[in-house]
Formats: C-alpha cells, structure tokens, sequence
C-alpha cells in the first residue's frame, strides 16, 4: 500500500498483513483512475473524516470502496457533500446506519443519475433523520426496492407520509420503512410513478444521435412541486434536462412523452442560431412568442425527417382520457392548444378564423425564411394583439401551466447561449476550411511574389502546378518561401464511455511534416550502438525469408522422397506395418508483413533522461526523444535489410480538432536520405490523443495488402489533451480504437517508457499487448527485440 494512501488510514492501522489490504489498494486505485488530482483529495480528506468519527472501521471501509462508483456516477464534485451529509446524519443515529447509508451510495447514484438530484437525496435523508430515525436502518435495508419503482419526489412523499403517520408510533414507523405494513404498500403504489428517466437514458441518447448524428446530453430533475407534474424539460448550459419520470398522459406512454420532449428540446438546440429579445415584452407575449417558436423549430426537424410529424401530432389529436390534464381549461389555453395544432398541422381547420388567418400568415413568412427566428416574434406578438379583442387575458399562473407535457419552458429562447454547431467561428471549423486552397497561374505568383507573406492564418494558399524554380537562388520558390504542405482533415469518431456511443467525426487529424534533418545523424545511431547493431544483425539473419522449403514426413505432399519410399517397401516386404508419411511438402517461405512504428512525439519527450535540471551535464544529456529517434533507426535500418514493408509516423495534439500526424517514411519508401531527414528532424511538442492517431495508422495499414498488419506504439505516458479533464475519457478512447484496429485485423503492441504504465496500459493494450521498459536508456535495445518477438 503507497505511503501517501496508507497514512489516511491510520485508525484501521494501516499495514501490508492488514485483511483489507488488497481491497482498500484496489479502491485506491479505482479512484486515482476516476478522479483529477483535486477530487482524489477530497477523497482522501473524506477517509480521514470517516476515521474522525469513531464510528467503527466497517464505515472508512465501507466509504474507501464505494466513493469511487459515486464520483463515477455523478462527478467528483458530490465528495464533499457526501463526507458533510455523513458527518451531519453520524450525530443523529448510529455507525451502522450511516454505514449502510453509504453503501446504498452508489446505487442511488446509479437510479437518480444525477448530482442535483442525489443533493435532495442526502436532504431527505437528513430530514428523516430528525422526523423518523428508528425508520433509517429498515429504509436502507429496502433501498434498493424502494429507488427502482419511486424518483425522488416519489420517494419523500412516500418517507415523509410514514413519518408524519407513526412520529410517535416507534414500532409502526419501523414496520413502515421496512415495507411490511399495507398502508406502506398503498402509499408505494401510489407514488409509483409510470416510465423512469434513467431506465431509457441510452435509449434516448440513442434515437437523438440516430437523427442529428450530434451527442445531446441530458440529466434528470426531480420533481418535487405538490402536483404530480413535476419540472418541465428545459435546456440550460447546452444540456437537455427531463423530468426524472413520466405519467401516461392521455393514454401516451411515458417513452413516447420522452422521445417527444428530447427530440424537441434537441430542436431548439439544432435550430435556434440568435436569441430572441425581451424587451419591453409581457409574461403574456412572450408565451404566444413561445408558441410560434416552437412550432418553428418542430417544422424546420419535421422538414429534415417527416416521422417527427406524427410523434408530435399524438399530442394534439388524442382525444382527454389515460390519465394528464383533462379538466376543464381557461377558454385562452384552449385557443393557443388550437392553434399549436394548426401551426404543426397544415391540413388542421379551426373554428375560429383568427387560428387559421394566423396559421397561414405563419407557414407563407416560414417557407420563405424559415430558419430567421425573428418571425416568431412578429407573429407571437401580431397574433397577441389582435386576440386580446376575442378571449379575455388570463392570469400569468395559468399561462405558465402549459398544458403540453412534452414542450419546454423557452428558456433557452430567451437565455440564449452560441449555437456550438453553427457560430463558434473559425476556431470550431475543421482545418480544410479555415483556408482556400487556389491553384494559380505562373504570372500570378510572380506578381504577388513581392509581396509579405502570409504566416498559418492565411485565408488562401497558392499552389503551383510545377516546381518553380529560382535562377538566382539555385533553389525552387518552394524552398525558400514555401511552407510544407498541409493534407485536408480526416474525421474520426471517438469513444464516449460515459453514454456507451461514439461521437461521429469528432476528432480531427491533419496530417504535417516536421522539419529536415542531417541524414548523417541517422547513419551515426550504428556506430554509437555498435554492439546492440552486431545482435540486430543476428536477428535480421536468422528473420531472412529462405525462399523455397522442402518439409520431409507428409502423408501427403507435391514430390516422392525416395528414401521414405524404399523403407516403406522393405517393411512391406518384411510383413512390417510401413511408415506412410513417404512425402516430401514445398513450402514459400516469404514474410507478408505490413508495419506502422507509431511514436508519441507530445511534450513529454522532450524531457532529459538521468540528468535533473540545473545538475551539471544537464544540457548535453539525452532526452526521451533521442533514444526514440535511436531506437527507431536502429529498428528501421533491421527491418528495412530484412526487407518488409513498414513506415514510420509519430503523432502529437492539440485539442480534439488538430490532431497532427507525421509521417517519416512511408510504406513502399526505400529508408535512404530523404527518409533518413526527416526522421532526424522530429520534433516533440503538444499532447497525446493516442485513440485518433490509432485509427488513422489502421487506416493507412487498411490500404496495405500484408496477411499479417501490426502497429508498434512508442510512448512515455498515457493518452491525454487540453481539453480533457476526465482522465478516464481519451483511456477509454484509445482502448476502444485497439479493439476496433483487432476487428479490420491489425494488431496493436506498445512499448511504453512510462514506470508508472501499470495502471492503464493493459486496460489499453490487453495483457499480451505491451512491455515496459524501466529504463529508457535501454530503449534502443529493447525495441528491435520487440519487433523480432512480434514478428519471427
């Protein structure tokens, strides 16, 4: 057990011989994995709280297991709730009880799904803990029971019931929490509520991405008002929030209430680009605004996918009954039920004629421009003014009760915040469209070459159709002036293990060229490890293809072998069984392998090997990057005299949308000068996004006919970006593009120069997928064997 862990656990006497040794190792492992630095603090900070308690060891046990399946549930920010609720409820009940309180953690964390909504669990939980706390042990006993039939408004209705029923009844208050009496039952069955969010949330992540081919992130909310209705869905923050379940509502099935509320929350957030002003707007506009807004936004998705139409319409043409809003309503919410129908319906007629003036006036201004959400401020307000003059104008209580269960309350309408999909600017577009790439004639670029040059902000680049060539200079414009050219993106999807879906063409990888190099620093790797090459050359003797290979001993096979032949007569003769296998098989003996050496060039490598900074001998010592750079010659110059077909590419990143992957030597590339150059010009900087850079090495091996297609990966720690904080998230990724390498046939091995790779590289790579090596000095050694390992 690591020293810094163990010391948290000083009332357990924390030691190696300790029973829970393993067991509290292996949690705080599973922490550090699912938490940053700053939530693993809170983590152990909570050990030692739960050690202040003096609550037994089976609650700090209890806490260091289970906290890591909370935070990976709802986030790491609830730690610290969770240790204060603890500490709160510790005061007015037993060890035991709070000791089951967390264990129930993880599930409530797990059928709530959310942190908001598990911080009015921890609420109700104090709550009881004053009104009824012989009630807690027997509740906590039933949890798991209680949290798959009730949401949480459910479940303190029902808490809150018994509590106040029996607060003098101990006996019965136990008998209560504990499920055994009929007026538990009862109360449970009533508070049953029809479909749960959390049991469809993949289901609907699922249908929205089907449609938009967008990830939409949704959470819960509870509802918690007296009325049944709960929260409407609303959009805040650029995620959808559902109410934590849904009734039937007029014989409507509670799935269909969700696909119907998510695909349209997800409409406003596909086509809502500008926000609507308030000013100088009533409660009472700005809802007949909404209902234009709407019907806006559902017309541009039922315009893209017809089948939209139908969901939505159910709602309108139901008849009351099955449960919902069936009383009688205010004679205005009945006109603007009507005319949201006639809105979404064309072929709808109302009795009224100012619905079907105003529906008209709607659909001739939409099919003009219907994507300019301005017209529905127009309308929303025209259409106020002029039925003022028929209905009298209810109360603002009753306009807000919106009697369609599906639609949100607008308030991204009016809160608007940047359409991510549409106007972030040059900074969210991919690279090939940041630039114009223009071929230009040999007159244009002599008249614009007196000009400044434009640095990598350029809008347009200019190519010419030939080299261009510079008497006076003895070299090409290219040379002198020109940058290396940059390839158009290659999109890729990467792996979300949150929802369990890829999120299509989200990294982007452009592929560059760093600079050149002197190719004598490439032939002087040889003499500098002239020992290490003397074993390779043994290695690349005893890997050489032997051309034809006759196999004696077959049954059956293409030649007779003559002795064989004659034993098996003489046998015959002697009334001795013969030896039948008198054949002689021809095999070829070639090497059909295609080979990616894929090097992690991220930062990181740039780091010195032996030497600290400011010790003497710091600026003359290696980095990581040399003995990379030493290493993959001496690999390069072995299999390139064995004579198959490898490349070599490194990668680094910077951000999802730039990817940068280098290519040093290509497949079919002789491994002279020109690739010797520029692999002694590689360079490190940025970040590591391994999972995107995998995919794009399988690409490039997809278009290579070998029977057998490896990728070899150098890299000195694990997949990470800038704009990553979850260090599970790119782990996941870049294990999910090795499984998805294995299925088109590539088989991925890396080597990692990380001491500290045990924790995640075999998740990655598998456990025959990977070595470690300890000491980066004996990288150059290492790596040759590796590949002769692989491949002999």
């Amino acid at each position: 057990m690591s020293i810094d862990f163990s010391e948290y656990l000083s009332c357990l006497k924390a030691d190696p011989d300790h029973p829970h040794a393993q067991t509290l190792e292996a949690s705080y492992h599973e922490a550090a994995r699912v938490m940053s630095p700053q939530g693993l603090g809170h983590y152990l900070t909570g050990i030692r709280a739960m050690c202040g308690l003096n609550r037994g060891p089976d609650l700090v046990l209890t806490y260091v297991q289970e906290m890591p399946g909370v935070a990976k549930e709802v986030g790491e920010d609830i730690i610290p709730e969770v240790v204060s609720a603890l500490m709160k409820l510790a005061s007015h009940t037993s060890g035991t009880v709070v000791t089951l309180m967390m264990a129930n953690m993880p599930l409530a964390a797990s059928r709530l799904g959310d942190a908001e909504v598990l911080r009015g669990y921890l609420n109700l939980l104090h709550q009881l803990a004053g009104k009824a706390p012989r009630g807690l042990r027997p509740m906590m006993e039933n949890m798991d029971e209680l949290l798959s039939k009730l949401t949480l408004g459910g479940l303190r209705r029902w808490a809150l019931w018994g509590a106040q029923a029996h607060a003098r009844d101990l006996d019965g208050q136990m008998a209560y929490f504990g499920l055994q009496t009929e007026s538990s039952r009862s109360v449970l069955q009533k508070e049953r509520r029809g479909t749960l969010f959390v049991d469809n949330q993949r289901r609907l992540n699922f249908y929205l991405r089907a449609l938009w081919a967008r990830a939409f992130f949704m959470r819960p909310t509870s509802g918690d008002y007296e009325s049944r209705q709960g929260l409407k869905p609303f959009i805040e923050d650029f995620q959808i929030h559902l109410p934590d379940a849904f009734d039937p509502w007029r014989g409507i099935a509670g799935i269909e209430l969700y696909r119907a509320a998510a695909a349209h929350c997800a409409a406003h957030m596909v086509y809502t680009t500008q926000p609507l002003s308030a000013e100088q707007l009533s409660q009472a506009q700005m809802a007949f605004i909404g209902i234009f807004e709407d019907a806006r936004v559902e017309n541009l998705a039922i315009r893209e996918f017809p089948g939209l139409k139908k969901l939505w319409l159910q709602f309108f043409t139901t008849p009351p009954g099955g449960g919902g809003d069936d009383g009688e309503r205010h004679p205005m919410m009945d006109l603007m039920m009507r005319l949201a129908q006639a809105l979404l319906d064309a072929d709808y007629r109302d009795a009224h004629p100012l619905i079907n003036e105003s529906a008209e006036d709607f659909r001739r201004v939409f099919a003009e421009r219907g994507e300019d959400n301005r017209i529905s401020w127009d309308a929303g307000v025209t259409f106020y003014n002029r039925v003022l003059q028929v209905v009298p104008l209810p109360s603002v209580r009753i306009l807000e009760s919106w009697p369609l269960p599906y639609r949100d309350d607008n308030r991204y309408v009016w809160a608007f915040d940047e359409n991510l999909f549409v106007t972030r600017g040059t900074d969210y577009l991919p690279v090939s469209q940041q630039q114009i790439r223009r071929n230009v004639s040999v007159i244009e670029m002599v008249n614009e070459l007196d000009c400044e040059l434009a640095g990598d902000d350029a809008q347009e680049v200019w190519t010419l159709s030939t080299e261009f060539w510079l008497d006076q200079e003895g070299c090409t414009i290219n040379a002198l002036e020109g940058k290396e050219p940059v390839s158009d993106p290659y999109r890729y999807q990467e792996w979300d293990y949150h929802v369990q879906l890829y999120r299509p063409d989200w990294a982007t990888v452009v592929e560059r060229r760093q600079g050149r190099g002197d190719p004598e620093r490439m032939n002087e790797i040889l003499t500098n490890y002239k020992p290490v090459a003397s074993r390779i050359r043994h290695l690349i003797d005893a890997m050489q293809p032997q051309g034809i290979v006759r196999r004696r001993g077959y049954e059956e096979g293409e030649e007779l072998d003559l002795n064989a032949a004659v034993r098996a007569m003489v046998d015959i003769r002697r009334g001795v069984m013969p030896d039948p296998r008198i054949n002689i098989r021809i095999d070829r003996h070639i090497r059909d392998l295609s080979l990616v050496v894929l090097m992690d060039l991220s930062q990181s490598t740039n780091e010195k090997v032996g030497v600290a900074e400011g010790e003497p001998g710091y600026e003359d010592a290696p980095s990581i990057l040399d003995l990379t750079r030493e290493a993959t010659g001496l690999l390069a110059w072995a299999i390139d005299s064995i004579g198959d077909n490898f490349a070599v590419h490194g990668f680094a990143s910077d951000g999802r949308h730039d990817v940068q992957y280098y290519r040093f030597k290509d497949f079919n590339q002789p491994y002279d000068d020109h690739a010797k150059s520029r692999m002694a010009g590689m360079k490190g900087g940025l970040s590591t996004r391994m999972g995107a850079a995998l995919r794009h090495a399988g690409w490039h091996l997809t278009q290579q006919s070998a029977r057998k297609r490896l990728v070899l990966v150098i890299t000195d720690g694990e997949p990470a970006d800038i704009d990553e904080r979850d260090p599970q998230y790119l782990r996941h990724d870049a294990k999910k593009a090795v499984d998805d390498l294995r299925m088109l046939g590539i088989h991925t091995y890396c080597l990692t120069l990380d001491p500290q790779a045990d924790r995640y590289v075999a998740r990655i790579f598998g456990e025959n997928g990977y070595s470690i090596v300890d000491h980066v000095q004996r990288l150059p050694e290492r790596l040759p064997a590796v590949f002769a390992a692989l491949t002999g």
